[in-house]
């Protein structure tokens, strides 16, 4: 252990300051290969991890093997609660389940049946992800799990379902778009709503020396508010640029002559998008997102300045 630098675990590697150290952060975190990671290599991980941070011997010859297992233990534990997530609502999961879920949706989007059924199991494994990747530990009643779900479901149908009916004489691209709509729309119901709790009790603030120094209601607004975005710029190369390849290749007429290829090569160039926009989204915001003092709350502001009155900008974890 004592041959070994000592660094700050709880930071990423990378400065989180600028956009490409950010993406190269995500790039690691959301690799799709980590969803393969055995349990017991997850727990040897996470017991580097916690060795290291206890300054107790390690299993690790580098600083880089220390900072790969780091990199295992957040691809897998909540920042937060440290609890194992569900491995379909791990940030790297997102790119083999979305790559499936997002192709069939741009592949069978004329027939109501199937509609029903895609949006219906994009939202379900919506709602599993927005769960698992909630900020704090604040629990969420089942009743407001399912509120959520209800919501979220049936306004990505409602969307779709009348794009579609008034888009029958539109051209195919048109018609080809609507996807992107009903699921644009359903990230505005189900991320808000599955994190209720947080808008409603705000989310934990700390300083610069990580001191908690409060709760906020207006950056538990700011973080939700920043991952709506990132949701929707992470589907929108996949569902724009794969409607726009399966209308070019439909005109040359290449799924009349070849009309099994129409899922998988939607389906591929999806998940071929998603490879690249997952983690480009997802460093559009730092995970640890800043508020400054200024915008809080008046009686959050003043316990700030009671437990640190220096800081002038304040953390939160905004989540995924």
């Amino acid at each position: 252990m004592s041959s070994l630098p000592r660094v700050n675990l709880d930071e990423p590697r990378y400065d989180q300051s600028t956009y490409l150290n950010r993406a190269k952060h995500f790039i690691i975190l959301t690799n799709p290969l980590n969803v393969f990671v055995s349990t017991s290599e997850l727990d040897r991980a996470a017991k580097v991890v916690q060795d290291y941070k206890a300054e107790k011997p390690v299993e690790a010859k580098s600083i880089n093997d220390v900072w790969r297992a780091k990199y295992i233990y957040d691809s897998a534990f909540h920042p937060e609660t440290g609890e194992k997530m569900i491995i379909i609502g791990r940030m790297s999961a997102q790119v083999p389940m979305n790559m499936l879920i997002t192709g069939c949706m741009m592949t069978f989007y004329r027939s109501t049946p199937a509609v029903v059924f895609w949006q219906w199991l994009n939202q379900s494994f919506n709602a599993l992800v927005n769960y698992t990747n909630r900020s704090g530990s604040s629990p969420i009643s089942n009743n407001q799990l399912f509120t959520s779900y209800c919501l979220a479901t049936g306004g990505a149908l409602a969307t779709a379902l009348s794009l579609n009916r008034l888009c029958k004489s539109a051209p195919p691209l048109v018609g080809r778009l609507v996807p992107l709509a009903a699921v644009a729309a359903a990230n505005c119901i189900n991320i808000p709503m599955m994190r209720m709790q947080e808008l409603q009790q705000g989310v934990e603030l700390y300083d610069d020396n990580n001191n908690r120094v409060g709760v906020s209601k207006n950056a538990a607004q700011k973080g939700i508010t920043a991952v709506v975005l990132s949701r929707i710029s992470m589907a929108m190369p996949g569902m724009v640029f794969t409607p726009m390849l399966a209308t070019f290749l439909e005109k040359k007429g290449v799924f009349r002559r070849l009309p099994w290829a129409n899922a998988p090569i939607q389906t591929l160039f999806c998940g071929f998008c998603l490879t690249f926009a997952t983690p480009l989204c997802c460093a559009l915001y730092s995970q640890k997102a800043s508020i400054r003092v200024d915008q809080l709350e008046p009686e959050v502001q003043e316990n700030v300045k009671k437990v640190s009155p220096d800081s002038k900008v304040v953390y939160f974890n905004k989540g995924l």
